[in-house]
């Protein structure tokens, strides 16, 4: 399996940014508040952006539905991981 680095800095794949996209993350600053992929030098920003594209958001999408917007992120394994960290500290 090949991994093809959007984030050098923090060793992000495209693959994660795509889970956290899916998850509901819709900019490059959610990305960033989910894996830290954009935070440090900035030049991944716009590969994220393009990932991204212009489609659909399922985060607006749970927001108009009236359900808690990154409910979806605990499965995310990155994501998770640092919420469980952070909840034992």
């Amino acid at each position: 399996m090949t991994r093809v680095y959007v984030c050098s800095c923090f060793g992000i794949t495209e693959t994660q940014v795509k889970e956290h996209a899916d998850a509901g993350a819709c900019t490059p600053r959610q990305i960033a508040s989910a894996c830290k992929a954009g935070t440090d030098c900035g030049s991944c920003v716009r590969r994220i952006q393009a990932i991204l594209g212009r489609g659909a958001c399922p985060r607006r999408e749970l927001l108009d539905q009236g359900e808690p917007a990154l409910s979806g992120l605990a499965d995310v394994p990155e994501f998770s991981e640092a919420a469980a960290l952070s909840e034992a500290a």
